[in-house]
């Protein structure tokens, strides 16, 4: 387990904090599987009804730490941890409220396609800028964010990092409401204990007939498959080293 993520659980709801906020709470393994292992163990505990996932400080979370990447990426590191979470979240039955307070970077603005209610501060920001790290969409999101925004936006977000503003988050369906930074988590808890009272078997019953779970699971596998075989590319270790030497990449020198 880690200090990074807090766990608290009351009235039905178990909430999961991101706690790295010196780091924009960047995910590391050690979070990965902590956050994991509160879904699954969510999973099977009657009394939890709801899950809220949120964050300390002023950022949701910076995405992947790239840090873990990289020694991934240069042979050094452990098998990545981020798959096994996305594929926990992607599958999990029970309502998901979301509460981003800030900059959502990679998988964390694609964890928010799983997650049932978004709330939003009005000053986020929520970006994807996979192919900036030489890497390719997860969490089956080259399938569920084309399908939530258009292919347009979507590829603008992927290739061109472009990132999508609070309000803007809501106008495209990817958040419920915007709103100021310290009404995001009370708005996300009201909302998380307004589900905790409802009829759990109904809840959990739209939830699957909302989403196709075998389809999701399909998209996640292909996406991991690629993930993996890019993340050890000549490109991604050029993008790592440019940030590690705090430099812009060079990817001309690479063919296709």
């Amino acid at each position: 387990m880690t200090e990074h993520i807090k766990i608290e659980q009351q009235d039905g709801v178990l909430e999961i904090i991101f706690a790295r906020p010196d780091k924009k709470n960047a995910l590391t393994n050690d979070m990965y599987r902590a956050a994991r292992a509160a879904l699954e163990s969510a999973r099977h505990d009657k009394s939890i009804r709801a899950v809220l996932i949120g964050a300390e400080g002023n950022a949701f979370t910076a995405g992947n730490d790239l840090g873990d990447f990289a020694n991934v990426s240069s042979g050094k590191g452990g098998e990545p941890q981020a798959g096994p979470f996305i594929q926990t979240i992607g599958q999990f039955e029970k309502p998901i409220v979301a509460a981003v307070p800030g900059i959502a970077v990679g998988v964390g603005t694609t964890m928010l396609l799983h997650c049932d209610l978004v709330y939003v501060a009005d000053t986020a920001k929520l970006s994807a800028p996979f192919v900036n790290l030489a890497l390719v969409p997860e969490a089956a999101s080259s399938m569920l964010m084309p399908a939530r925004i258009g292919y347009v936006k979507a590829f603008a977000a992927f290739a061109l990092g472009e990132s999508i503003s609070g309000p803007e988050a809501v106008a495209l369906g990817l958040a419920n409401k915007a709103l100021p930074l310290d009404e995001v988590l009370p708005a996300a808890r009201s909302a998380a204990q307004t589900l905790a009272k409802k009829p759990a078997g109904a809840l959990v019953a739209t939830k699957k007939l909302m989403r196709d779970a075998e389809t999701i699971l399909a998209r996640m596998k292909q996406e991991s498959a690629i993930f993996g075989e890019r993340l050890k590319s000549d490109e991604a270790r050029e993008a790592f080293s440019a940030f590690a030497e705090r430099r812009q990449p060079d990817f001309t020198k690479f063919t296709s």
